[in-house]
């Protein structure tokens, strides 16, 4: 007897996936900041922040040179986000600006936006990393991978 095997379905369309690649790319090119997308079904903490630390350290992000990585985190089913950035940017922005694309990803959430507000916000954050770290042809490397990271 063979026994069926079940897919659970995407999160994003492939479409969808690759539009936020594509934001976490372009806004790479622009910066020595790295930025990352973490999206999974349920957030394993009362606070949002707390897992996204747990992944924040898990994806080894506090190993950037400048200290410039940037976790934005999503668990879909439970509709919580967090963004944290590294020791470095956070010192540059602090908690407004936090609190400013948190309430922007919300809006966009809230009509089902879930890949534009995402791209958008990748931008946003990309724009703000590049006033702070412009990237450097001669010294900047690529130091975590760009792709979107899935967790259950």
């Amino acid at each position: 007897m063979q026994i069926p095997f079940f897919r659970r379905k995407p999160f994003f369309t492939e479409a969808e996936n690759q539009q936020i690649v594509d934001a976490i790319r372009s806004a790479e090119r622009q910066t020595s900041g790295e930025i990352r997308v973490y999206v999974e079904s349920h957030c394993r903490f009362v606070d949002p922040l707390d897992r996204a630390a747990e992944v924040f350290t898990a994806l080894k992000m506090e190993k950037t040179a400048a200290r410039n990585a940037v976790l934005v985190y999503i668990a879909l089913k439970d509709r919580q986000l967090a963004l944290l950035g590294d020791k470095g940017i956070h010192e540059k922005v602090g908690n407004g600006f936090w609190n400013e694309k948190v309430r922007i990803m919300l809006s966009h959430f809230s009509r089902a936006g879930y890949a534009e507000g995402l791209a958008r916000i990748v931008t946003e954050i990309g724009e703000t990393l590049r006033a702070h770290f412009p990237y450097d042809k001669n010294t900047d490397e690529n130091e975590l991978p760009d792709d979107i990271v899935f967790g259950k």
